[in-house]
């Protein structure tokens, strides 16, 4: 079970009103990863983007040694540096971190350049197999399309234990292709239950078929109170004073704007009945003003609970949620739903899958 630190400017007590004092710093997302230290969370995704906020992996190296047990997901953006930089850094932040680092792959473009969705994923193909040896300790003869190099690994990969988990996330026939070929951990944002399953099922095949098995995760938002209505009144209230341009402006300016993933949050918009609900416990009303993960799951405690269980029924291992304000969504999920989670019922993905 995972939160999420605002690092991307993205923290709203009512969503597409900027709040001073919500926006990405040190002091505020330090607090929300410090809430989740303290709660017991098991993670927290630190997520990255070039134009919004704060530096995540600053952020990591600074506030790995003010937590105690919780892991930290770094999101890396393959287009922003070379191999032999991540090495060396993932390298150092775990021995930081005390062994407590995983790492969210971001198919992202070089700043200020474009390239097309199927060259994109196999620059980060290649990347992530690269990445991979080098934390391994084993040393690197690749001559791709994208990535030429001979190089041993740094002396520091001799202080880690191997190389983290990969989290990926991605719906494109492309993406899931990367995933198949180099991730650990295949990350789905909100989707009915059903659906969820089939892109599941399709990951399996596609991993199959390199030799190699894949974990789960699931990206969402929350929303939890004492009853149901509190909590559908808490989401509305979390539109109210939401512009629609401004909404839509918040969407345009995110780098996946254009991705099959936030094309299918999309759909699901289209499908929710007029309070965005498109199952009981689904809202999709977060979406209106973000990019990425665009819905919600809603509900008393025994509700939201039960939800999460009927996706890990269908294969989900890890969730990662997220909620607003962070810090103040991530004290409820932790006072009403946390302890209810049996952890022998997920398969929580914090070290790398053996392939």
């Amino acid at each position: 079970m995972a939160w999420f630190s605002a690092l991307c400017d993205d923290d709203y007590e009512f969503l597409g009103v900027p709040d001073e004092a919500l926006r990405s710093s040190w002091p505020h997302c330090r607090n929300i990863v410090l809430t989740a230290d303290r709660y017991g969370y098991d993670n927290v995704l630190l997520p990255s983007g070039y134009n919004l906020g704060i530096d995540n992996t600053a952020f990591a190296a600074a506030v790995a040694p003010a937590t105690e047990q919780i892991k930290l997901l770094l999101a890396i953006r393959m287009g922003e540096l070379v191999a032999p930089q991540v090495v060396r850094q993932v390298a150092s932040l775990q021995q930081i971190a005390g062994g407590r680092l995983a790492v969210n792959i971001i198919s992202s473009d070089v700043p200020g350049q474009k390239l097309e969705s199927q060259p994109r994923y196999r620059r980060s193909t290649e990347l992530m197999y690269v990445i991979r040896e080098l934390l391994d300790g084993r040393p690197v003869d690749f001559h791709g399309d994208f990535v030429d190099l001979e190089v041993d690994p740094p002396r520091i990969v001799d202080e880690i234990s191997g190389c983290p988990a990969f989290y990926f996330g991605g719906l494109s026939p492309a993406a899931r292709e990367c995933a198949a070929r180099g991730a650990d951990v295949f990350l789905m944002w909100p989707d009915v239950p059903e659906a969820v399953a089939g892109v599941k099922a399709d990951m399996d095949k596609r991993a199959a078929a390199f030799g190699r098995s894949l974990k789960y995760g699931w990206r969402s938002h929350v929303i939890v109170r004492e009853t149901e209505d509190e909590a559908r009144a808490a989401a509305r209230r979390l539109l109210s004073r939401l512009d629609v341009e401004q909404g839509a402006a918040i969407r345009a300016r995110s780098l996946d704007s254009k991705s099959t993933g936030v094309s299918r949050q999309a759909e699901l918009r289209e499908g929710a009945d007029e309070e965005g609900y498109v199952s009981r416990h689904l809202w999709t009303g977060v979406g209106r003003a973000r990019s990425g993960a665009g819905a919600a799951i809603v509900g008393d405690p025994d509700q939201v609970r039960d939800t999460i269980l009927e996706l890990a029924a269908v294969g989900m291992g890890a969730f990662i949620l997220s909620g607003y304000p962070h810090a103040a969504e991530c004290d409820l999920f932790a006072r009403h739903v946390l302890p209810e989670i049996d952890h022998a019922k997920l398969e929580v993905a914090t070290t790398p899958v053996v392939v």
